[in-house]
């Protein structure tokens, strides 16, 4: 049973791979539909199951924010995120900032830090033209 749990499946394959060809840092119901070309049979369930199993292996980020859609990033190298503060867009910072230290941080009710993301809020192009446009009319 657990062999069959970490085999790459045809379907897990095709989502890595179509979440791998993607810049748009997809949620879960938005990679289904591309999938879906690909494999018109596939559930939404399967879709969800894989990319959690993808990302708790470390072959793809899950991206959560509160309040936010959780998103998925195919590309695993070490870079940051920004997102838009308007329409929840992301996009990736190439050039990110070192993650603040954790060594020494004490939390009530939290045994240890292990870690620290940098993630910024920004406005996308798109809300940006469209803001503008609506101050000019």
């Amino acid at each position: 049973m657990a062999q069959a749990q970490t085999r790459m499946t045809r379907q897990r394959a095709v989502i890595l791979e179509e979440l791998r060809k993607t810049k748009s840092h997809p949620t879960a119901d938005e990679l289904y539909s591309i999938v879906r070309e690909r494999l018109p049979h596939i559930s939404l369930g399967t879709v969800y199951r894989n990319l959690d199993f993808l990302a708790d292996s470390g072959e793809i980020r899950r991206l959560e924010a509160a309040g936010s859609t959780k998103r998925f990033d195919g590309d695993i190298s070490w870079h940051q995120h920004v997102r838009c503060v308007h329409c929840g867009r992301i996009g990736d910072v190439m050039q990110p900032l070192a993650a603040p230290p954790v060594d020494g941080i004490q939390v009530r009710g939290f045994s240890a830090i292990v870690g620290a993301r940098i993630e910024f809020d920004g406005v996308c192009e798109a809300c940006a033209s469209r803001r503008e446009a609506g101050q000019q009319d």
